[in-house]
């Protein structure tokens, strides 16, 4: 029975992250439209276009090779799988062993690679264009959230996230100053990696400052949909990741019941709930700053969890 229960747990868990990935994307549209006085679209808006895109047929370029249309499966694989690892409602699922911080940034950096190759294949400005902003983004923001996830090791004694919210939700955790700088420089990676404001915006395709959609111009039908949902994966594997070091209150060890793991899923839906509307209220009071700017954005991110982890590593010491 235990083992049952463990399979089906981690089943419930992928499908989960798979269902609410689209919904949290429409939750953030819709609160932003509301936020600037308008109606803005559905909720599950974001369903209805990939159901959509699935039915169109794809349409490739002359001189797009084999890579391209293998890439848009690869990025949805690995963040899948990288958004599947993080505990959402319990802690201790089938899958938690291989739940490991450096092996979920390693997935999203191979998803990440996979896109920039993308947009350079078939030769197009855009795509060069957005291929290179990305890697430059991904140049800066990969080691600030390499020290963050440092830091937070140095705490928590592990780099195993089952492991890490155990420890956060603890009252051995305590006050520190070197966890709200590592929260901030979490969230100031999490904004730049899913292309928010104030990096990108992801509601214009503005030649000169589009980054994402840059890349992804050449893509439709089924590729489309998959791309789109990887970035909708993303953006939930990171709320997901804050709210689990951050924020691990509530969720189910790993001997609990379906009603305490019924309890920890309810609760993860208030904390998304919270953390979208943070988002979007974030969104709307602040501009998009210029493309020059983002190397002084994600540099304050990299101070922030150097510091972070000098802190820990100094009183540590004493």
């Amino acid at each position: 029975m235990n083992a049952l229960r463990d399979i089906l747990s981690q089943g419930v868990q992928m499908l989960l992250v798979l269902l609410l990935a689209p919904l949290l994307t429409g939750f953030v549209r819709k609160v932003k439209a509301r936020l600037l006085r308008r109606r803005g679209p559905p909720l599950l808006q974001p369903y209805r276009d990939l159901v959509r895109l699935m039915r169109k047929d794809v349409v490739l370029a002359d001189n797009a090779s084999w890579l391209f249309r293998v890439i848009p499966y690869l990025m949805f694989a690995g963040t899948w799988v990288a958004a599947c690892l993080v505990p959402t409602f319990g802690n201790g699922l089938l899958f938690s062993w291989s739940a490991d911080l450096i092996a979920i940034i390693a997935l999203l950096g191979s998803a990440r690679f996979f896109q920039a190759l993308a947009g350079m294949d078939v030769g197009t400005a855009f795509g060069g264009i957005g291929s290179s902003r990305e890697v430059m983004i991904a140049t800066l923001a990969e080691p600030a959230i390499l020290m963050t996830v440092f830091a937070v090791a140095m705490i928590a004694g592990s780099t195993q996230l089952s492991n890490v919210a155990e420890f956060m939700g603890s009252t051995a955790v305590g006050l520190r100053v070197s966890l709200g700088m590592a929260f901030v420089a979490l969230t100031i990676v999490a904004l730049a990696e899913n292309g928010r404001i104030p990096v990108d915006n992801p509601a214009t395709h503005l030649e000169l400052t589009m980054v994402h959609e840059a890349m992804v111009l050449e893509y439709s039908g089924r590729h489309l949909a998959l791309v789109d949902l990887s970035s909708q994966l993303k953006l939930l594997l990171y709320v997901s990741l804050i709210a689990c070091v951050f924020l691990p209150w509530g969720t189910a060890t790993a001997d609990a019941g379906v009603a305490t793991l019924a309890f920890g899923a309810l609760l993860f839906l208030g904390k998304l709930t919270v953390l979208g509307f943070l988002l979007a209220l974030f969104e709307t009071s602040i501009a998009k700053m210029r493309v020059f700017r983002i190397p002084e954005f994600l540099g304050a991110a990299l101070m922030l969890a150097l510091l972070a982890t000098l802190l820990r590593f100094v009183s540590g010491s004493l």
